[in-house]
């Protein structure tokens, strides 16, 4: 039998190693992704944030707000996911809960469950929300229903003033932008004009004209910080890029902090961007 072994120079020839095709390392990259997008939406962060406020009243220096948004109960979203969310939140023991709208997805089925899990929600200044697109979307005037009558304070275009111990400030709350029913001028009717004032709008496009009326810090979601995100936050010169997804960002003297979310549309997975529960303190500036 003829040996397939050629010498040269007293050593053999052998073959040399075959590196990888480069598909096959695409598919192994591209697997890597989807089993990361597939497990990041149960991958709940906790984001702490000090925002430093020039208008905060000193004796609200450390306020804590946790803020959640885009919950999105319905079929893409496993309600363990959100019921541990709550938990979470219950658990950093805040001062007042923000929520930002977008609470269900598709069916008005979603409404009432949705309401009895925020209900659970404790702080211990209240708890208040906005509205968002798909709220209005499947049925906005029911989800505001329920959520009253999970005491739940729902803010349509309107403010108040809330006390605390001897201090107070002026929370305000928009309806949703995209659907056209937003009234920033009504929301802040009634406040002072040296007032700390706390805006909850759902979309984050409102920031220019909060810059405009001169409001201290808005609390938004709706982008869900993209959801996918394959491109840093940052562009080559180091500098955010320009649309605002997530976290905290200024335009003039107002502050807006942008939050993740807890849940997903279009697909059920996330990617470089897990669901998130904002623990906001709040702080005076010098």
């Amino acid at each position: 039998m003829a040996t397939t072994i050629q010498w040269k120079h007293g050593r053999a020839r052998r073959r040399p190693r075959q590196e990888p095709r480069r598909l096959e390392v695409i598919k192994s990259a591209l697997g890597e992704m989807a089993r990361a997008a597939l497990t990041e939406p149960f991958m709940t962060a906790i984001e702490r944030q000090q925002i430093y406020l020039r208008r905060l009243p000193k004796g609200l220096d450390g306020l804590r707000v946790v803020h959640l948004s885009d919950f999105h109960y319905g079929p893409l979203v496993d309600p363990r996911h959100l019921e541990r969310a709550i938990e979470i939140a219950n658990d950093l023991k805040p001062d007042l809960i923000a929520l930002t709208g977008d609470y269900i997805s598709q069916e008005r089925i979603y409404a009432a469950p949705c309401a009895e899990l925020v209900g659970r929600l404790r702080a211990k200044h209240g708890v208040f929300a906005v509205l968002g697109n798909h709220d209005h979307w499947t049925d906005a005037k029911l989800i505001a229903d329920l959520f009253r009558a999970e005491k739940i304070r729902v803010l349509i275009n309107e403010g108040l003033r809330v006390d605390v111990d001897d201090e107070s400030f002026w929370l305000a709350g928009v309806d949703d932008t995209m659907v056209g029913l937003e009234d920033l001028p009504l929301a802040l009717a009634g406040s002072g004009d040296c007032e700390f004032k706390l805006l909850l709008a759902h979309n984050p496009i409102i920031l220019r004209r909060a810059a405009r009326a001169d409001v201290d810090l808005v609390l938004s979601g709706h982008t869900h910080g993209g959801q996918v995100t394959l491109r840093p936050e940052k562009n080559r010169s180091g500098r955010p890029r320009r649309r605002m997804l997530r976290g905290l960002g200024r335009r003039a003297n107002t502050q807006i902090y942008v939050t993740r979310g807890l849940g997903m549309v279009v697909l059920p997975i996330r990617y470089g961007c897990p669901p998130e529960v904002s623990l906001l303190e709040l702080r005076c500036l010098g």
